[in-house]
């Protein structure tokens, strides 16, 4: 009876310890007027469900012209909202998700592309990344942010990964990849591109932080969209996996 009762006090005490973090990392992202580009990666409360949320932001005329755009085989792309307004296509436009039989990535960049390729043709999201650098877009040299769910990998539940500058010194790469081999139902971890606003933008610095989820995909998506800066917000998406058949479902926000 006496370890019966210390178990569910440890595991009283650890969900605490989580929902405090966490509560804590969300504050913080709600102050961020500026965390730029954001991905999240987790598990359901119901423990059901692998998630991935993602959404972009932007500064520039050029960068809020942006929306998410689904397409019939489960990728989803960015497209110009107003073709007539677009100036530059190279860093805007591009597919934050894909997947390659049950691999599930999501970027924000064109190392989407990269990691698909590279998991076709029996490469690991590691070595895709290895051959990319961070944004060349000075002098913020914005981080490449990605991640990837594959339901084969029998040691990881999700991996995370940040290619930055090493304070915005083009000449050094610094590279970070984060390996969950359990996930934490009801919780994620969250990776942006900027620590907060900025000129030039300084890099995300750290860990990925601990952030809630919920069961309804619905309800997950409009938490973040609500959580981002009104001004600055452009468009977000929620991916959910079934861990037992790989089934998904999408959900995603376009500003106005």
């Amino acid at each position: 009876m006496i370890v019966r009762n210390e178990r569910k006090i440890a595991n009283v005490t650890t969900t605490t310890k989580w929902s405090e973090i966490a509560d804590g990392n969300i504050a913080a992202l709600k102050q961020n007027v500026y965390p730029g580009r954001g991905i999240v990666i987790g598990l359901t409360p119901d423990g059901t469900r692998l998630m991935q949320v993602y959404w972009i932001m932007g500064r520039s005329e050029n960068s809020r012209n942006r929306v998410f755009v689904a397409e019939e085989n489960g990728f989803l792309r960015t497209e110009a909202r107003d073709p007539a307004k677009l100036t530059d296509p190279s860093l805007i436009i591009y597919y934050p998700v894909r997947y390659e039989g049950q691999a599930h990535i999501v970027t924000n960049g064109d190392q989407t592309d990269t990691i698909y390729e590279a998991l076709q043709n029996g490469g690991t999201f590691e070595q895709a990344l290895a051959t990319r650098t961070y944004e060349p877009d000075a002098p913020n040299f914005t981080p490449r942010i990605s991640g990837l769910v594959d339901l084969k990998d029998e040691n990881n539940a999700y991996k995370l990964s940040i290619l930055k500058s090493n304070s915005n010194d083009e000449a050094q790469t610094q590279r970070y990849y984060y390996h969950y081999e359990q996930p934490i139902a009801g919780y994620g971890h969250l990776i942006h591109t900027y620590a907060g606003d900025g000129n030039p933008l300084p890099s995300f610095n750290g860990e990925p932080a601990l952030v809630p989820l919920q069961d309804d995909i619905e309800a997950t998506a409009r938490f973040y969209w609500d959580l981002l800066d009104g001004e600055n917000k452009v468009s977000l998406l929620v991916k959910t996996i079934r861990r037992d058949n790989g089934q998904t479902e999408m959900k995603i926000i376009n500003k106005d």
